[in-house]
This record gives structure tokens, C-alpha cells and sequence, in this order.
């Protein structure tokens, strides 16, 4: 059970988590221009009792320049959630566009990313004490990314040995804002982590998230979280 915080100034509800996320993300060269994009992430609700996320998002990669990568993809989300005191996994649906662009800064790589989402939200209905979905809301958002990898040794060609990541990603929902929490602001997360690459093409790490995201009203969650992660570049 997540930890229920009431903050009397304002009358804001805050809700505190501790969670864990682990996922794998994969780039997957098809030709001299193109690969395959492919990330896959299991996550848990508060205390790591349950799954609360099962995300699946494959696409593909046009390569531009090894600075500048555009990609489409869709998205299988299945997520938990509560309705009247009956629990279960629903499905979201998502269909991506982004732009990714890589480049050198002190001693470290730095990458911006942008991705526009177009999101296919249940609508959920109890059915002999089920879960159930009874159609589709869409929505639209887009989300801001930035991420610096930084070797411990500093060389020309960063092959094997230990690094440290910076990252920081902000949600903006865009269309039918009314259908997620009102607001144009959706969530932010600030991302610590210390990883190893083991060799060119594989870096493997774990690290602090602090997920920020805003409820509807004056409710908003704070989850924390433990994440451990693969990077697969083939």
C-alpha cells in the first residue's frame, strides 16, 4: 500500500511510493540508414508487491547521420488499476513519433530526444466483479528528454569500463488534456544512475528515479524509485 500524505497547506493530497523498474532497450542495425528500435520494461506498484506495468514499445530508426535519428513506433501498455475496489491489468494503447540527436559535451555524450505520443486510453467499466474495458479515449502529449552519459576515463573511444548518467524527462499533455488530469502538465522524472559498459555495444546500469506526476485537482503522486537497466546496440 502506497503511503497517503495530506498536506494542509491548500488542502494538497500527495501520494508517496517506492517502487522498481527494469527494463531493456535495443537498437537493432537493419541497413547502412535504418534499425529497429525495441525497449521492454516491467514495473512494480509500491513496496514491489505486484506488477503494476508490463510496456512493450518496438520501431523503426531512419538514421540521418550518426548525430541525428528519427523513429515510429507503437506502444502495448498494460497497467493496473482500480475501479470501486476491484483491481486489474488494463491495455493502452500508443502510436510514437520522435526525433533523437546525439552529440559530444564534456567528455560525455548528451542526448535530446522528442517524442510525440498519441495515447488510446481505457475505459473502464466492472463486469462480475472484473475489470473490464468498454471502449477508447484518445489523447495526445509530448515529452521532452535529455540524457548525459559521462566515462569515468576520459578517452577518445569510450569502449568498456564505468560511467555515470544524468537524465531528465518532462510530460506535457496536448490534446484531450481533460481525459488524463486537466492539466497541460502531466509528469516529470529526474534520473541518477552509475553503469558499466562491458563492451561497445552493451552498457548495463542501475540508478535513482524520482517520478513526479501530477493528479487531477491538487493531487499528485511523488514515486520513488530503483531501476535497473540494458543497453543493446547491435
Amino acid at each position: 500500500m502506497f503511503t497517503l500524505n495530506l498536506m494542509l497547506t491548500g488542502n494538497v493530497q500527495a501520494q508517496v511510493q517506492q517502487s522498481a523498474w527494469l527494463a531493456s532497450f535495443n537498437t537493432i542495425k537493419t541497413g547502412t540508414k535504418t534499425s529497429i528500435h525495441f525497449d521492454a520494461q516491467l514495473r512494480s506498484t509500491d513496496q514491489w508487491q505486484q506488477v503494476q506495468t508490463l510496456l512493450i514499445r518496438p520501431g523503426l530508426n531512419y538514421h540521418f547521420s550518426n548525430h541525428l535519428i528519427i523513429s515510429i513506433g507503437y506502444a502495448y501498455i498494460g497497467n493496473r488499476r482500480n475501479l470501486t475496489g476491484v483491481s486489474g491489468l488494463v491495455t493502452e494503447h500508443r502510436s510514437w513519433e520522435q526525433v533523437l540527436y546525439n552529440h559530444s559535451w564534456k567528455y560525455g555524450l548528451l542526448s535530446h530526444r522528442l517524442r510525440f505520443e498519441q495515447r488510446f486510453l481505457p475505459q473502464l467499466v466492472v463486469e462480475n466483479n472484473e475489470l473490464e474495458t468498454d471502449g477508447f479515449t484518445a489523447a495526445g502529449r509530448i515529452r521532452y528528454f535529455f540524457r548525459h552519459l559521462a566515462p569515468f576515463q576520459r578517452k577518445q573511444e569510450f569502449n568498456k569500463g564505468f560511467f555515470a548518467a544524468l537524465q531528465n524527462e518532462i510530460f506535457v499533455n496536448l490534446i484531450n488534456r481533460y481525459k488524463v488530469n486537466g492539466k497541460h502538465f502531466d509528469q516529470n522524472r529526474f534520473y541518477l544512475a552509475l553503469g558499466y559498459r562491458l563492451q561497445a555495444k552493451f552498457d548495463l546500469e542501475a540508478g535513482y528515479m524520482n517520478q513526479y506526476v501530477q493528479g487531477s485537482g491538487r493531487t499528485f503522486s511523488n514515486n520513488h524509485i530503483l531501476q535497473l537497466a540494458g543497453y543493446l546496440r547491435l
